[in-house]
């Protein structure tokens, strides 16, 4: 599904965790300064999907459990660009995805729900380089029915003894040079 974000971000969250956020003003109590999203990531309420830009992106949002854990495709796997140190992630059964102007206990505009048990999860975020692939867009340059999509979330139940999560706001760490 394609979700846009016009304010430079987009994000996967716990609504529950947001059910305060009611308005523009209770937004920017919550998520207006970026050391605000850090709070929210280190709590595992919020993981960012930022690169930095405005626009509509494809997200494709994957839960897997211990028994079978969720993974990148064969074509997935062949055009990743870049894959997210794990984020933690506590849901309480369903999580929201769309630009950070959507965050509340709903969202508002068009985001992506998906069930997610119970509990804590590491959360990675893979940039996928879906053009690269032969055949992915029509003559305009969009994206053909069955292209890749721009991020692919991996949500998977956190391991004991799990170390240290990502929790910077910028989703992948700079190339070096």
């Amino acid at each position: 599904m394609t979700v846009a974000t016009d304010a430079g971000m987009l994000v996967m969250w716990d609504p529950k965790r947001f059910k305060a956020v009611i308005d523009h003003d209770t937004w920017e109590d919550e998520l207006l300064e970026d050391e605000d999203t850090v709070r929210h990531v280190q709590a595992g309420a919020l993981v960012p999907l930022n690169v930095g830009g405005d626009g509509a992106f494809g997200v494709l949002v994957r839960s897997g459990t211990a028994d079978a854990p969720a993974r990148l495709t064969d074509r997935e796997t062949a055009h990743q660009l870049v894959a997210s140190q794990p984020y933690l992630f506590v849901a309480r059964g369903r999580v929201l995805v769309g630009g950070i102007e959507d965050v509340g206990a709903d969202g508002s505009g068009d985001v992506i729900e998906c069930p997610v048990p119970e509990g804590r999860h590491a959360v990675i975020v893979h940039l996928i380089d879906w053009q690269a692939e032969p055949g992915s867009q029509d003559e305009d340059g969009r994206p053909v029915p069955g292209a890749l999509p721009d991020f692919v979330i991996l949500i998977n139940p956190a391991q004991p003894g799990q170390g240290a999560y990502r929790t910077a706001v910028q989703t992948f760490e700079a190339p070096n040079g």
